[in-house]
């Protein structure tokens, strides 16, 4: 009887010890799902002995999910820059304590502070065109995708993604205007176009499965995916654009409502370390904005690395775009009929 009483306490004792762990709650995509899993969940949790749980989604729903529980329920979330700034101007979240994260010192400057003291950001990527080579002649420069031979061919990001205003800059570029001062030239670039595109895509498993099934075999999407591209369809390239890639940095905030933000803490300076970072990079799911990274030709190809490839993209004015996004939607939505 004593032997089983030891026993049960002992039970009860391991029973408290897990009913007290704690559990950080991460907000992102969910794309790459498996391998975020084994490069960072599971390595984090046998380190900080806490319990993850997850909400997925694309960058809008996150983020408005998030601000209607008062920004509460969250303890990390992944955003791009576009997003996170829509976050910063509505106070969503916390100033960030960057001494509270050591691995931030080994990161690339843009990184570290890109929205005057929120949080950094975990990789810099690029947003470009991409086409399947076996199919679609050479795409050079971004008024390309007006061409007439590429007619149904086109997978464009859906307007309330991160690269969708983008394209409406790139539409008024091509139209020959700024689209944040003239909205009805760059609007004009989109309708004309609709006849290029197949469908519009909301996350990047959708992209990726439009261009597996050949419904689409060009889109406008960022680096991270280009490895889940190549996988399902071989001659899929990167196109070499005279007029350069868009600059996205993805960043991690910590919500006002966080009630584990010291364990948010943990797991951002783990997400930044060297190990994490050479990992996520070789295994082509994010860039590296970890100095320290050591990267082959044949890896670094997929990628914006090293300083001189993030000095050359070309970026973009949240502010201005913030402010004419919901304009833009409307528009955007009058033309695709969503």
């Amino acid at each position: 009887m004593k032997r089983l009483a030891q026993i049960s306490a002992l039970a009860l004792i391991a029973s408290a010890a897990s009913a007290q762990a704690e559990t950080l709650t991460i907000s992102w995509w969910g794309y790459n799902g498996d391998k975020l899993n084994a490069n960072i969940i599971e390595p984090f949790k046998a380190q900080c002995g806490c319990d993850v749980v997850f909400e997925t989604g694309n960058n809008a729903d996150r983020l408005g999910k998030l601000q209607a529980r008062g920004n509460k329920g969250v303890d990390v979330i992944f955003l791009t820059d576009a997003y996170s700034q829509i976050g910063v101007e509505a106070g969503t979240f916390q100033k960030f304590d960057a001494s509270k994260v050591p691995n931030i010192e080994n990161i690339y400057e843009i990184a570290r502070d890109p929205q005057g003291g929120f949080g950094p950001a975990y990789t810099v990527g690029r947003i470009g065109v991409v086409y399947d080579s076996a199919t679609v002649a050479p795409i050079t420069k971004w008024d390309d995708l007006w061409r007439e031979d590429l007619a149904g061919k086109i997978s464009l990001p859906g307007i309330t993604t991160t690269a969708g205003p983008m394209f409406v800059v790139q539409a008024g570029t091509h139209a020959g205007v700024d689209a944040y001062a003239d909205s009805d030239g760059a609007f004009e670039a989109v309708k004309a176009i609709e006849p290029n595109v197949a469908k519009n895509y909301n996350t990047g498993s959708e992209m990726v499965n439009l261009i597996s099934t050949g419904e689409a075999f060009v889109t406008m999407t960022q680096d991270f995916t280009l490895k889940s591209l190549k996988e399902a369809v071989p001659t899929m390239t990167w196109a070499d654009l005279d007029d350069g890639d868009i600059a996205v940095l993805n960043t991690v905030n910590i919500p006002t409502g966080a009630e584990n933000p010291e364990l948010a803490y943990q797991f951002i300076n783990f997400l930044l370390s060297d190990e994490v970072q050479q990992k996520q990079a070789e295994e082509g799911v994010d860039a590296p904005i970890n100095t320290n990274v050591k990267l082959s030709d044949e890896q670094a190809a997929m990628w914006t690395y090293g300083a001189d490839a993030i000095a050359a993209l070309n970026t973009m004015d949240y502010a201005k775009m913030n402010a004419n996004k919901s304009d833009w939607i409307d528009r955007w939505n009058e033309i695709f009929g969503m």
